[in-house]
């Protein structure tokens, strides 16, 4: 009988010596999503904004996020710039490196020095001085009405960290959350998708890239289906590639920005679904495949050219978008900047690509962004911009714009996690809202922007 007992006891330590090798040597791919997601998120907020990794991992990636994820833990190597994280600080193998001028990424390598390639030494922006007016400075000409209403935690809804209301431009009322202020970058998530549209329209403007351009797959295979993709299809959501957009758990969109160190060959790979301009499909992997486009139109140092061309002209002294470890701009999702700065990417749009007198963007490719993409049913745009507001908890398929009554000229950016720019041109109005609301609170900011716009004229 003892002997039983021993071989059962030898049994289930093999066991779990296996399990241990299997977890720290191979582990599964919903653990190195876990612990990729988790080093980036702090490694960014660590590196480039200047917060706590404890209240990082705690606030941003724990509270709300996936319940694997209140298992992970973080190590801060600040003389490497590296963040390691691993569950129970064992298991997963999470690292991301910080690098000067492309932020932090994820390596699910590990190879740091590939990832190191792709940096540069970013010149300043001057920050708008404190004591004149937005936007050449930072000051508010405070709207009390609308003031009073940003105020409403109700309105502003929870997890808000950075509101801002400009209205003929000029910064009228704004709110911050503890431990966030008018100097605190935010990340957009997927209104990045719209500032990749104005980078891609930049290159358009130059004569670098064309709408009606196809022939993005190499052509070892004419016959390829995808070689008819073309960058308006692109911009539109309707590639017809196939990408699952669900942040569930492990999806395309998870697995791309936590498991895949060459992100855009990853968008690449994937099958085609749909012809062509023929369905629409909302797809981070194609905002990632459109930032290496414009990226290889432009050419040398195109890493710099957000900050040379964008962010420099507008005064954006605090905005930063973020590269993968093969140096393909994450433009899905990773640009970062401060309420104010998120404002003037606004304001431009409003102002139809115009900044300072100067024709930045073309005004027709910033009429194209505004129309509505046909297989979309009127939900997105031709140009990686929403028509309709966040659903929040609308029944599939209603629409939840006109339950509020907002002028028909509006226009969003949208991101994760409750980030929106809403943008009224005929009311000269732009509202932020950023902050960390998962979807499941089932905000919407349209409340707010209704009753801003009861008090204007």
């Amino acid at each position: 009988m003892a002997g039983k007992w021993k071989l059962a006891v030898a049994a289930l330590a093999m066991m779990v010596c296996g399990t241990i090798f299997w977890l720290k040597f191979f582990p599964p791919l919903l653990l190195r999503v876990a612990a990729g997601y988790s080093s980036k998120i702090v490694c960014t907020n660590v590196f480039m904004t200047g917060r706590d990794a404890a209240e990082v991992l705690n606030d941003d990636v724990q509270a709300p996020g996936h319940p694997l994820l209140k298992l992970m833990q973080v190590d801060v190597d600040r003389e490497k710039g590296l963040i390691r994280a691993n569950l129970f600080g064992l298991f997963g193998r999470g690292l991301a490196v910080y690098r000067p001028g492309t932020g932090c990424a994820a390596l699910p390598d590990g190879d740091i020095e590939t990832a190191k390639k792709y940096q540069f030494t970013p010149t300043p922006i001057p920050r708008p001085p404190d004591g004149l007016f937005w936007p050449l400075g930072s000051l508010a000409q405070t709207n009390r009405q609308i003031e009073q209403i940003i105020q409403n935690d109700e309105l502003a809804g929870p997890g808000a960290r950075g509101i801002v209301v400009i209205h003929e431009n000029q910064l009228v009322a704004q709110r911050y959350g503890k431990g966030f202020n008018e100097r605190t970058p935010l990340l957009g998530w997927s209104m990045t998708k719209s500032v990749t549209a104005i980078l891609v329209g930049m290159q358009v403007k130059s004569g670098r890239l064309r709408l009606d351009q196809a022939g993005f797959w190499p052509p070892s295979n004419p016959a390829d289906e995808r070689q008819k993709i073309t960058l308006s299809d692109l911009l539109s959501m309707t590639s017809g590639l196939h990408f699952n957009e669900d942040y569930g758990d492990v999806s395309d969109v998870t697995r791309m920005l936590y498991a895949e160190g060459d992100m855009a060959a990853f968008v690449r790979s994937q099958p085609l679904q749909h012809p062509p301009g023929s369905s629409w499909s909302y797809s981070t992997g194609t905002s990632v495949l459109l930032s290496q486009l414009w990226q290889s139109a432009a050419g040398r140092d195109a890493l710099s050219v957000p900050r040379r061309q964008l962010f420099t002209p507008l005064g954006m002294s605090s905005a930063f978008m973020e590269a993968d470890q093969h140096g393909t701009i994450v433009g899905g999702s990773y640009m970062y900047a401060t309420a104010h700065d998120w404002g003037r990417i606004g304001q431009f749009l409003l102002q139809d690509g115009s900044w300072n007198g100067r024709q930045l963007l073309g005004q027709d490719y910033v009429a194209m962004m505004k129309r509505p993409a046909a297989a979309s049913g009127g939900i997105y745009s031709q140009g990686q911009l929403w028509l309709e507001g966040p659903f929040g908890d609308n029944p599939h398929g209603a629409l939840p714009g006109p339950s509020f009554q907002l002028p028909a000229d509006t226009f969003w950016l949208q991101g994760h996690d409750g980030q929106s720019i809403a943008i009224v041109p005929s009311k000269k109005l732009v509202v932020v809202r950023l902050g960390l609301t998962p979807e499941k609170l089932h905000y919407k900011p349209q409340a707010m922007l209704a009753e801003i716009l009861k008090t204007l004229p």
